[in-house]
């Protein structure tokens, strides 16, 4: 009888140790893959991280989108009417990306406060905003006011 309590505790024992090392996995994953989304108010105030991916969403600026000559490259400003954020991207930008209109775009912060961007997000029709982006320029305005 005691040989057969001692396999039980040892296979509830490794059957315990093992479901704990799948979920670490599974939430450790879960980090590493996991995007956040700030506001350009929120880059500027220091509160995203440098180095690491997030995205970053509001208006392009009027007057900010600057293309280098022989490259794909164009630097650009996010703003949430408050503040922004000076943006580079290198590829091709949507078809339904211009001055005035929301974006979302995806990339990392660089040292000197430069959001280098790897992908960019357009909205699909005039009536359409990001989410993320329509909350923050909407919590921006609000500042604004007060």
């Amino acid at each position: 009888m005691r040989r057969r309590r001692r396999n039980r505790l040892l296979m509830v024992v490794f059957l315990v140790l093992g479901i704990g090392v799948a979920v670490a996995f599974t939430l450790n994953a879960f980090r590493q893959n996991i995007l956040f989304f700030f506001t350009p108010s929120q880059v500027v105030g220091g509160e995203a991280p440098l180095g690491h991916p997030f995205r970053i969403g509001g208006l392009v600026a009027e007057n900010s989108v600057q293309r280098s000559e022989g490259s794909l490259e164009i630097h650009f400003q996010v703003t949430d009417t408050v503040n922004s954020v000076k943006v580079v991207y290198e590829g091709i930008l949507p078809d339904l990306f211009r001055e005035g209109q929301g974006i979302v775009t995806k990339g990392t912060l660089d040292p000197t406060g430069v959001f280098v961007a790897s992908e960019v997000l357009a909205k699909h029709d005039e009536n359409y905003m990001p989410p993320e982006a329509e909350h923050a320029l909407k919590a921006a305005q609000t500042l604004k006011d007060n």
